[in-house]
C-alpha cells in the first residue's frame, strides 16, 4: 500500500512539472535544477556561476530552504531576479512549490533559470519540478563514499561539480574513487573538479552550462 502511496504522489507530481516545462518552453527558459547536501557550497556555486554568465545570459533564481532567506539574499546582491520558497520542513522542492511561484519571475525575459533546491542527498532526486536538466554539487569534504551510498542523486544529474577541491590535501577523500563510482553508476555523467574559493575550475563549468542553453 505504500508503494501505490508514494506512486501517486509521484505521479501527481509529474503532472505538474509536465505543465511547469510547457511554461518554461513558451518563455524560451532553459531550467536547471541544482541538487546536493548542506554545506556542499550550492549558492557559493550559484554566485560564481551566475558571475560568470551573467554578461551572456539572463539569469533568474529559485531559492529552496527549509527556513531563511540568507540565500535568496546573497543572489539578490548580484542583481538577479530571485524568489525564495521555503518549504517549512520539506526536505526538498516539488513541482507544485515552483508552479505557484512562477508569477514572480519574469520569464520571458530571461534565457535561464536555476532551481537552487534543499539541501539533500535523497528527496530532491526523486522529484521532477519541470527542468530540463538537473546538475549536482558535491563536496570532497563530504567523503569518496557518497556516490554508492546515494546513488540515485548521481544516476539523475546530468552533471557533478566536486566542489572544494582546494580542501583534499585536508582530507581522506578519493577524487579518483569519486570519479570511478560516479561514471559507474551513470557513464554521460560530466564531472566538473571546482574550487569557488580560489575560481580554480569555474570557466569550463559555467561554458558547459552556457552551452546547454543554446543546444
Amino acid at each position: 500500500m505504500k508503494v501505490n502511496v508514494v506512486s501517486r504522489i509521484l505521479d501527481a507530481n509529474d503532472r505538474i512539472a509536465e505543465q511547469n516545462r510547457k511554461i518554461f518552453k513558451e518563455a524560451g527558459v532553459f531550467v536547471a535544477n541544482l541538487m546536493g547536501a548542506p554545506g556542499a557550497g550550492k549558492t557559493t556555486l550559484l554566485e560564481q556561476t551566475i558571475t560568470a554568465l551573467k554578461p551572456k545570459l539572463r539569469i533568474g533564481v529559485i531559492e529552496g530552504d527549509i527556513v531563511g532567506t540568507d540565500d535568496a539574499e546573497r543572489i539578490g546582491a548580484l542583481g538577479v531576479p530571485v524568489v525564495q520558497i521555503n518549504t517549512g520542513g520539506a526536505c526538498h522542492l516539488d513541482a507544485n512549490m515552483i508552479n505557484t511561484v512562477l508569477g514572480d519571475l519574469p520569464l520571458k525575459d530571461l534565457d535561464m533559470v536555476i532551481i537552487e533546491n534543499v539541501g539533500n542527498l535523497v528527496c530532491p532526486a526523486e522529484f521532477k519540478v519541470g527542468e530540463d536538466v538537473k546538475l549536482m554539487v558535491l563536496s570532497v569534504a563530504e567523503g569518496h563514499d557518497k556516490p554508492l551510498k546515494y546513488p540515485l542523486m548521481f544516476q539523475e544529474s546530468s552533471a557533478l561539480v566536486l566542489n572544494k577541491i582546494d580542501l583534499l590535501p585536508y582530507t581522506n577523500a578519493d577524487i579518483r574513487k569519486m570519479h570511478a563510482d560516479s561514471l559507474a553508476l551513470n557513464p554521460k555523467l560530466k564531472i566538473f573538479p571546482v574550487s569557488c574559493r580560489t575560481g580554480e575550475g569555474i570557466d569550463p563549468w559555467a561554458q558547459w552550462l552556457s552551452g546547454l542553453r543554446s543546444h
